[in-house]
């Protein structure tokens, strides 16, 4: 499963969750639910999927399951709030949650792409203008045009190989080492960084908080949930402390120890342990981290066109303040010969 999606299939996504909680809420069964979803697929590459996991369950298999069967298909935060929902018999909630998630991933992702056309269209503008148009001009016409579109392309080729080699690079189809190390390099990242780890802990949150209502063992659900959250950093973290847990330490000391954690995450959890209302305090910290999540992704997505649009127009003016040095040059040149 991709790290990185267009906005269309994050909707396609939300739309089948969303689908699902009408029709199980609605007191249409689940494997009826599948099959008329199988008939009428958001998108026409669900349907082999979804066709592997009805005869899954026809075999006995739960949905949970026939999910994990069809490997690869769907991420595994995805799979920890399904299987808690089934638990708890309350797999439409589950449903729900998904389908409000994907509705914003699908939105805060159309708002970066529609905020970057402008300077990339500039980017290209500028390229149009430098490269071919003036020059050709200069060469009072008579310079190949398919020359100048293929050196135009050579110099941008490097803004393409990058953008292919970084969209590539977030994959989440790498080896765990690869993700890593990808989340490494992302930290340092200004805002960026920042908004994937605080969203990681949101979906910790909110997958540990659904598994413990599901009845899951409380260290079973943080290493399910860990596995769900998407970040290789707190999942090892969190995998490290079986030892620690199976000799009477509890979550909330290992919590407050781990480094990875923010001080509110492990006040509010220790509260939560203490008072015996964990499922509120997860509920709470689901709410803060995937907000201020969301506001410092918007803020990236807010200042990255703005930079860019900074460098091309620096490079722009300077550009223009070359070719005009070049003209005048000449024209100085020429007036010296007289």
């Amino acid at each position: 499963m991709a790290l990185i999606l267009t906005p269309g299939q994050f909707t396609q996504r939300a739309e089948f969750y969303h689908q699902l909680a009408q029709l199980t809420a609605a007191g249409i069964g689940l494997v009826q639910a599948l099959e008329q979803l199988q008939r009428n697929p958001p998108n026409r590459s669900f349907r082999e999927p979804l066709r592997r996991q009805l005869e899954k369950i026809n075999q006995g298999s739960t949905f949970t399951d026939s999910l994990l069967a069809t490997s690869g298909w769907l991420p595994e935060f995805d799979l920890a709030l399904i299987e808690a929902g089934e638990r708890t018999g309350r797999i439409d909630d589950s449903f729900r949650l998904l389908a409000d998630y994907y509705n914003e991933r699908a939105r805060l992702t159309k708002q970066a792409i529609s905020q970057l056309a402008y300077p990339v269209g500039l980017i290209h503008f500028a390229a149009l203008v430098f490269l071919i148009v003036i020059p050709f001009a200069s060469s009072q016409f008579s310079a190949s045009l398919t020359w100048l579109l293929f050196k135009a392309a050579f110099i941008l080729s490097p803004l393409y190989l990058g953008a292919a080699l970084l969209i590539y690079a977030l994959q989440g189809k790498h080896n765990e080492h690869w993700r890593s190390f990808m989340e490494r390099l992302l930290r340092c990242v200004p805002i960026l960084g920042k908004a994937r780890y605080f969203l990681a802990l949101a979906r910790l949150a909110l997958a540990l908080e659904a598994l413990i209502n599901a009845g899951v063992n409380i260290i079973q659900a943080w290493e399910l949930a860990a596995n769900a959250c998407g970040s290789p950093a707190l999942r090892r973290a969190i995998l490290a402390w079986r030892p620690q847990v199976d000799a009477g330490i509890t979550p909330a000391a290992v919590v407050r120890k781990c480094p990875l954690f923010p001080e509110m995450f492990a006040n509010f959890y220790h509260s939560g342990e203490v008072s015996g209302k964990l499922d509120e305090a997860l509920k709470r910290l689901h709410t803060y981290y995937h907000e201020e999540g969301a506001r410092k992704l918007q803020n990236f997505a807010d200042w990255t066109p703005r930079v860019i649009y900074g460098v091309v127009a620096c490079l722009i003016a300077y550009k223009i303040i070359q070719f005009y040095t070049g003209y005048f040059g000449q024209i100085t040149t020429l007036t010296n010969g007289f």
